[in-house]
């Protein structure tokens, strides 16, 4: 992750050490530069960390996949940009300064959402696809290890992801949830707490403080 408080030189060596990593173990099947959601990030919005940057600019997002093309070939050949993060626009040009993967559709995604990110939970295929032709690129599906399956041609088939998409409320989503008391941290916790104060918890329950 990167647009917080470090320099330029703190994302090179850190580039380096992953290169001198991968050329003893060749045990990375891509590099996924973060860039910081700032948004809701509780260390942004409670100043926990002086100087903490609200994330990198969108030059520096460009630059970061570029440089990590050049300083990392030929040991990682995958280059993934986070649509997530960027955002579609943001990913097309960095699959022109590097990046080669755009990720996945993925689903309930909830880790940058809760950050702030606002470009959504999940993408069809055919959307990821779209955008990767508009780029001047060729889609192609593959495998978590990276094995590519056939390129995808203009006359796609339908995707069951791209049916899902539009009925979300199959796998709910991050808002649905935080709106569930069910899965309120800290409502639980302050019960439990209470349970325990007033001497109603048992011993077989103590296990679900440190749960909560």
């Amino acid at each position: 992750m990167y647009g917080h408080v470090e320099t330029n030189r703190h994302r090179a060596a850190h580039l380096a050490l992953i290169r001198e990593i991968q050329k003893e173990t060749g045990g990375f099947t891509e590099f996924v530069p973060l860039s910081l959601v700032h948004s809701e990030a509780p260390m942004y919005r409670k100043r926990l960390i002086p100087g903490l940057r609200p994330g990198a600019t969108g030059e520096e997002v460009v630059k970061m996949h570029a440089i990590a093309r050049i300083m990392l070939h030929p040991y990682v050949r995958n280059i993934q940009v986070s649509w997530v993060k960027e955002g579609p626009k943001l990913a097309q040009w960095c699959l022109n300064a590097g990046a080669n993967d755009l990720g996945g559709t993925l689903i309930n995604e909830s880790i940058s959402t809760a950050a702030g990110a606002t470009y959504g939970q999940l993408v069809p295929p055919r959307e990821l696809r779209r955008w990767i032709r508009d780029a001047g690129r060729i889609p192609a599906e593959r495998t978590t290890l990276y094995e590519l399956r056939t390129p995808l041609t203009d006359d796609d088939p339908p995707h069951p992801l791209d049916e899902a998409a539009e009925h979300p409320e199959r796998f709910g989503s991050y808002f649905e949830l935080i709106r569930d008391e069910r899965f309120a941290f800290r409502k639980h916790y302050r019960m439990v707490l209470q349970q325990v104060t007033t001497g109603s918890a048992t011993p077989s329950r103590t296990p679900s403080v440190t749960g909560a």
